[in-house]
């Protein structure tokens, strides 16, 4: 372990910055090697703070300090490894600093870095100090100027704001002058240079405005950045007529780059993304890539206010960005794609990310109270659950409420740091509720357990609901508080349809039941005949729900619920209980025979979008039934999910051909809702089908793969092939790659598709592809296709009893961390969930940890999480 343990940073611990920053000129002389940054600072002291000047610095060679014109000797100023300290600072004065970085050596991805022979940065969160000396906290805002020279084979000059002046310099060599006139932290900076194609167009504002768009792209893949383009304009349009929110500048762009650790960043007016969520045409890519890239497109525009004009006091309050962000994404995508289906795949999301999170060692509250590494905070909890608890507080106040609590919010808070509190502030003062308690979602860690059980008296014609909640204790939080849990609730009657009631005297089709305290009981009138309960409609809140509705309760839903996610969750609920009763050594063939009948009835339902069928077809994955089980066996969970497909695929052998048959694309391929929902069961049917492995579905999987127009189908085809096995699946694998070797995001898809390989080999196979020409261990986009797919989506494989699946993950952890803290912290996640597993394999997973733990110069974002994953106090039980 390291033995300078750094301390925890606490937010009980916060005060305002000693200095602020109001201008900065920085300017840019860019070399691969040696990049000199020159930076013109007008700063001035905050109130009657008195301690000595401290700016964050790191990996900087220092090359002059001046104040006012007057170059600081050595003894007027102190330069170590963390930051440059000035004792006798005025209050205010001009800083002129100079330093060199090295660009092209920077395998950490942060601060300036090279990428595919161009210059990029990601500052976001500390990444600005290893630019320049600099008070590196979300609180400082100042107007940036930026100045760029370079050699003129780094044809385009980008940064922030408006383009102000550009031209040639002596030598071969140009320059550019941008000018963001809207304040804005640090981590918000962003720099791009090199030869880059670009995709052009405009928008209108509502008011008015002529915006330019330009995406910037590899040579040749502009038409790829064709959706990315149509994605943006429509949330621009969007976010105008759902939030009132115009765009401020008189240019956006967005940059492509191969190298990144992140999915995208929203800095202000240049976003930075991973080539993964902007490049998409229908041969290269998924309509699950084109869904993400229309997503994430959205996501980074809407931190323009979320964010941007609207930033964090301090990386306490990330869930205020990121988790408000997420929120408006997801409901840009649902306009855009289908309530139902999008709040079935968000919910999904949440379930296998967050939820194992929430029920581990890492579970923090969704504003942490401290950290070590704020990088290791930009989790499913401060995104998926910060979403829902805007949504819960949308779903608590009313629609009309929450958008004048919106309104309120931007009006108030634009050009300032803000936090939580002040937020949620905006919509008690909106709706005139006291949402003091409704904070506890913000500060308390865990998924809530919500129990409801009830009573049907039929001579009162009343229903009798008991509703009950608990959090099981999580690292730090021993002792849990009840919160305010929205139930939303309606009743069927035993055909389907809809049962009318009422509560406290008024008439309802649905209601929305507010669980505050420990335990709460209500009666409802007017109910004519005993019900089916409905509860947690649209997945109201996020908790686990049990209730006592019994198997038949759960077929009605699953037949016709008009709520499609208790449609939907019903046959998930169904399909959980046969498979864990089987891995417990109960199976139950009869029931699952009867849930293939009920899934073959509701693929017959002409009514049903494809896309929500294909949900339907889909079990629940082997994470998720981990999830349920006090101490889980991966291999016995696999084997009985095998089981219940295999029913399914006999049982529904017939209908699952006709719908392949049926479903076939025959026209021009469109990436939208509709042509996307029937890819998505016609290859749903096809994965089904691979499990009775018989010759002639292989042929027909081959046959599925050979004729494909488009990677969806291609993908589709590959990984039923993958199920089956033999000769047939590789040959098509080295088909697949022959064909796309020059094709980077594709082959990201070859090497991700070969680790989540069932069979006993793989774990070879994947240790000979760490070898492979073609794998990039400082690319995070292979290493996270690779290393990460296995060992996150291949459970029966990654928890094999030898242990060499942990090993191979600690192995990969260790190599990383020299390189990319960052990107290795993130490995340790599947590592982390060690109490969740038979003893056995825990004992082995821990062991792995251990060893972790123990090597020497550990980064501090792989010591922090690892530490605490070890940590006895951080057992849930």
């Amino acid at each position: 372990m390291r033995t300078d343990t750094p301390q925890p940073i606490r937010l009980s611990d916060y005060r305002p910055p000693a200095f602020l920053v109001d201008e900065v000129h920085l300017t840019f002389d860019l070399a691969p090697s040696a990049t000199r940054v020159r930076a013109r600072l007008q700063v001035r002291r905050n109130g009657d703070h008195a301690e000595p000047l401290w700016f964050n610095g790191e990996r900087l060679k220092a090359i002059s300090v001046a104040i006012d014109g007057r170059v600081l000797g050595e003894a007027e100023r102190t330069i170590d490894a963390e930051g440059l300290t000035i004792p006798g600072a005025p209050d205010a004065f001009v800083l002129e600093t100079e330093v060199e970085i090295d660009p092209a050596n920077n395998k950490a991805l942060e601060g300036l870095y090279m990428s595919g022979g161009r210059f990029c940065t990601q500052c976001e969160a500390e990444g600005f100090r290893k630019v320049t000396f600099w008070p590196d906290r979300p609180d400082v805002l100042s107007r940036f100027t930026v100045r760029i020279e370079s050699d003129q084979a780094f044809r385009h000059l980008l940064s922030n704001g408006n383009l102000m002046e550009s031209g040639t310099l002596p030598g071969g060599r140009h320059f550019a002058v941008w000018n963001d006139p809207f304040p804005k932290p640090c981590y918000l900076f962003a720099l791009v240079a090199g030869e880059l194609d670009v995709l052009e167009d405009r928008l209108v504002t509502m008011s008015g405005r002529s915006v330019a768009l330009r995406i910037y792209v590899d040579f040749g893949m502009a038409a790829r950045g064709a959706y990315a383009m149509d994605a943006l304009k429509r949330s621009m349009t969007w976010d105008e007529q759902a939030f009132g929110r115009e765009y401020d500048l008189d240019l956006f762009m967005i940059v492509a780059v191969r190298d990144f650790n992140f999915g995208a960043m929203e800095n202000k007016g240049l976003n930075i993304f991973n080539s993964s969520l902007l490049l998409a045409d229908p041969a290269t890519a998924t309509d699950q890539d084109f869904e993400r890239i229309e997503s994430v497109v959205a996501h980074e525009y809407f931190h323009n206010w979320t964010g941007n004009r609207i930033t964090c006091r301090d990386w306490f309050q990330l869930c205020l960005k990121e988790g408000l962000t997420v929120f408006r994404d997801q409901s840009f995508s649902g306009d855009m794609r289908g309530h139902a289906v999008q709040r079935i795949k968000d919910v999904k999301a949440l379930r296998a990310r967050q939820f194992a999170e929430d029920h581990g060692p890492l579970a923090h509250p969704v504003r942490p109270a401290s950290y070590q590494k704020i990088d290791n905070f930009y989790t499913a909890t401060i995104y998926e659950k910060g979403a829902e608890i805007i949504r819960m507080l949308m779903l608590l106040i009313g629609p009309k409420a929450f958008r004048t609590g919106m309104d309120l919010y931007f009006e108030r808070w634009d050009g300032h740091a803000t936090t939580v509190e002040e937020f949620v502030g905006c919509f008690a003062e909106a709706s005139g509720r006291d949402l003091t308690d409704f904070f506890a979602w913000y500060e308390q860690a865990g998924t809530p357990k919500v129990t409801l059980t009830s009573r049907y008296d039929a001579e009162r014609r009343a229903l009798e609901l008991r509703l009950a909640q608990e959090t099981a204790p999580t690292p730090g939080q021993p002792t849990k508080r009840p919160l305010p849990i929205p139930v939303a609730l309606g009743l069927l009657d035993q055909d389907g349809r809809t049962l009318a009631f009422e509560r406290d005297g008024n008439a309802c089709d649905e209601t929305v039941i507010v669980l505050s305290s420990a335990e709460t009981r209500l009666t409802l009138t007017g109910v004519d005949r005993a019900p089916v309960i409905s509860a947690l409609r649209g997945f109201s809140a996020p908790v686990r729900l049990d209730t006592d509705a019994e198997p038949k309760d759960l077929y009605v839903m699953l037949a016709g619920d008009p709520d499609l996610f208790n449609r939907w969750e019903a046959g998930q609920e169904l399909a959980k209980s046969l498979i864990l009763g089987r891995a417990d050594g109960q199976p139950d063939e009869v029931g699952e025979e009867r849930y293939a009948e009920a899934v073959g009835r509701a693929l017959a339902n002409q009514a049903a979008d494809p896309a929500f069928k294909a949900l339907l077809l889909a079990l629940p994955t082997e994470g998720d039934l981990a999830l349920a089980m006090k101490s889980a066996d991966p291999a016995e969970l696999h084997q009985a999910r095998e089981a219940l497909r295999l029913r399914l695929a006999l049982h529904l052998s017939e209908e699952l051909r006709h719908l392949h048959t049926g479903l076939q694309d025959l026209g021009e391929y469109t990436p939208d809702a509709a042509g996307a929902g029937r890819r998505a069961l016609r290859n749903a049917a096809l994965d089904l089908l691979a499990a009775n492995p018989r010759a002639e579905v292989g042929d027909l999987a081959l046959g599925h793969y050979r004729a494909a127009g488009n990677m969806t189908d291609a993908m589709g085809g590959l990984t039923a092939l993958m199920l089956i096995g033999g000769e047939a699946y590789e040959e098509a694998l080295a088909d697949f790659y022959a064909r796309w070797t020059s094709e980077p995001l594709v082959i990201d898809k070859w090497f991700a598709l070969q680790a989540r390989d069932p069979s006993e080999a793989v774990l070879g196979r994947v240790m000979g592809l760490t070898a492979h020409p073609a794998f990039d261990t400082k690319n995070p986009n292979r290493l996270r296709a690779l290393v990460s797919t296995f060992a996150n989506f291949n459970p029966v494989r990654f928890h094999d009893p030898s242990g060499a699946g942990y090993r191979f993950l600690a192995d990969q952890i260790l190599a990383v961390d020299g390189f990319n803290p960052m990107t290795a912290a993130k490995l340790i996640d599947p590592l982390g969930g060690w109490r969740r597993y038979r003893s056995d394999l825990g004992e082995l997973m821990r062991g792995q940890l251990q060893r972790i733990a123990a090597a020497p110069r550990l980064s501090r974002n792989v010591s922090e999480l690892v530490g605490r994953a070890l940590d006895e106090a951080a057992d849930p039980d």
